[in-house]
């Protein structure tokens, strides 16, 4: 598949799956054998656990959205600086709802194979959260 194919498969799971919230999306556009190469605290294998991740996220912050501000794809991978915003209005890791706005940057270097998103790794700036959530030294 060509690299603008699979940056499409990324830009759709992105809008779909998290900005719309259509976690049925990830039987389509995620392998059965998909793999999270630094796993979210909890996170199991393959697609569920990917759902398990999004839905965390959603249930904590509801109004979450996604943007991909700079992407760059060769062969397999797909590389895309991000940043997403939202309100924590559900529990998160342990920490009650806050109502705290938060933005937050990262990095996420995917796989795509056979036009399905197989393998992951977010870099988001977990420290940067937990400082706008009040968890951590200001």
């Amino acid at each position: 598949m060509s690299a603008d194919t699979n940056k499409a498969v990324i830009n759709r799971f992105v809008q779909e799956v998290i900005n719309h919230r259509n976690l049925a999306a990830i039987d389509e556009l995620v392998a059965d054998d998909f793999a999270e190469q630094v796993p979210f605290p909890g996170q199991g294998p393959g697609p569920e656990g990917l759902q398990y991740v999004v839905r965390l996220f959603v249930d904590a912050f509801p109004d979450m959205k996604w943007s991909i501000e700079e992407q760059i794809a060769e062969g397999e991978k797909v590389v895309s600086r991000f940043t997403w915003t939202g309100t924590q209005r559900g529990e998160f890791l342990g920490l009650a709802p806050s109502g705290r706005k938060v933005t937050v940057w990262g990095i996420v270097i995917d796989v795509v194979r056979g036009g399905k998103l197989s393998a992951s790794r977010i870099l988001m700036d977990a420290a940067g959260l937990m400082q706008q959530l009040g968890a951590g030294p200001a």
